[in-house]
């Protein structure tokens, strides 16, 4: 306030000295042009001049501004469209997220008319084209999405694959994504796309081919892969299996990653493979050497298991084990079953009972069932394979059962379930 008090007051002394001075000496000034003359004092021909100036200078901008106006007035409607364009693609987008198909295109392709950069609209109109179950103009789409944008291919394809794969095309996704399969290092979404649409195939092959690159580029989590990379092995080891090809089968288990080697139940169905191909005496050895290293009643169980016309060497092998592992109720269910194959029934009932008492299970109840069943020991057959009917993890319903129909000669004496 003091200052503007200060420099309206030194305004007001200038504009009286300004006109003392004026009073005091008023000057001359006389403008000669051809016939013509202007006389007048020496201030009002310096108000005169200046005011010629000013308008002077603004009639030049007024004409500067006119000329450069055209311009001006499309930078003004381009900028008005560009806010339009991206007004209407976030109104699509969020349209698209609700679920509204139709609504969503439409605004996308409306915001892509005067879009810098369309090819997301393009995308997404698409993908809506897809959720609207229209083929065809989902394919137009997308080659409007790769003609806007010359590097908008690999983008293109990812969608026009991911697209694919939600309809089950698997092959034609396969087809799509090949091509730029050796951009994963840029573009690492093309792998897990390849992934399923090689599992769809059922293509194990590709799959344990794609493993590497998978684990290079990181392009699923490590957990993910490792289920993946374990589920391919198991598969292409149950492929050679089922083929019947040892040679196969080997050099499969050679590829299997050395970590997942020492798996128990990777092992297992390695060795049940071998036994599947008929490559008995490998198996029979393998778990030998596998159970003298670390004890496995897996393995040990699937010793017994083995299909055989002689038992006489596992037999012996598996009594030496019971020199550490006398209450192993899986041994003692192997034994029994060695002990079946060399037909000594009482040996092998006496091996049966013993794994019972040891580990009560349904296996075993039905195993020592068969065998006195075999023997004609009926009535304890009954009994071990109705407690191993009770054992089941989903046992069999309440029912009535017609006791007043069968005769009392006819009926199986219950016996007390060994111990």
């Amino acid at each position: 306030m003091r200052t503007l008090f200060i420099v309206a007051l030194l305004a007001l002394l200038g504009g009286v000295g300004i006109v003392a001075l004026i009073e005091t000496e008023p000057g001359y000034l006389l403008i000669a042009y051809g016939g013509y003359t202007v006389e007048t004092s020496f201030w009002v021909g310096i108000v005169l001049i200046a005011t010629v100036v000013l308008l002077l200078y603004m009639t030049l901008r007024f004409l500067a501004r006119l000329i450069a106006s055209p311009g001006q007035v499309l930078n003004w409607a381009g900028e008005r469209r560009l806010r339009q364009s991206a007004r209407l693609t976030s109104r699509g987008l969020i349209n698209f997220a609700e679920g509204n198909w139709a609504k969503s295109r439409k605004q996308l392709l409306r915001g892509a008319r005067y879009s810098e950069s369309p090819t997301q609209n393009y995308l997404m109109a698409a993908r809506a084209s897809y959720r609207l179950q229209e083929p065809e103009a989902m394919e137009r789409y997308l080659l409007q999405a790769a003609d806007s944008d010359i590097d908008a291919g690999v983008a293109v394809a990812l969608t026009q694959a991911e697209l694919q794969l939600q309809s089950r095309q698997y092959e034609s996704a396969a087809a799509t994504l090949k091509p730029i399969k050796d951009r994963a290092g840029r573009h690492p979404q093309v792998l897990p796309l390849l992934v399923r649409a090689y599992d769809g195939l059922g293509d194990i092959e590709a799959l344990a081919a794609l493993l590497p690159e998978l684990r290079k580029h990181r392009a699923l989590g490590p957990v993910e892969l490792d289920e993946l990379e374990a589920r391919v092995h198991h598969d292409l080891v149950e492929k050679a299996a089922v083929n019947g090809d040892t040679a196969m089968l080997q050099a499969r288990w050679k590829k299997y990653p050395a970590r997942l080697r020492d798996n128990d139940d990777v092992v297992l169905h390695y060795l049940e493979s071998l036994v599947a191909c008929d490559e008995v005496a490998l198996a029979e050895k393998e778990i030998v050497r596998r159970v003298k290293k670390q004890w496995s009643p897996a393995l040990v169980g699937l010793y017994g298991r083995i299909p055989r016309e002689s038992a006489q060497k596992p037999l012996a092998t598996a009594e030496g084990w019971l020199k550490h592992h006398s209450n192993d109720g899986d041994l003692l269910l192997c034994l029994g079953r060695l002990a079946m194959v060399e037909r000594q029934w009482a040996r092998a009932r006496d091996y049966l009972e013993r794994s019972l008492a040891a580990r009560p299970g349904e296996e075993v109840y039905l195993e020592l069932g068969r065998l006195l069943t075999a023997v004609g020991d009926h009535a304890a057959a009954a009994v071990a394979f109705r407690s191993g009917t009770a054992l089941r993890s989903e046992p069999l319903p309440e029912l009535p059962q017609p006791d007043d129909i069968v005769p009392d000669t006819h009926r199986l004496e219950e016996e007390p379930a060994p111990e």
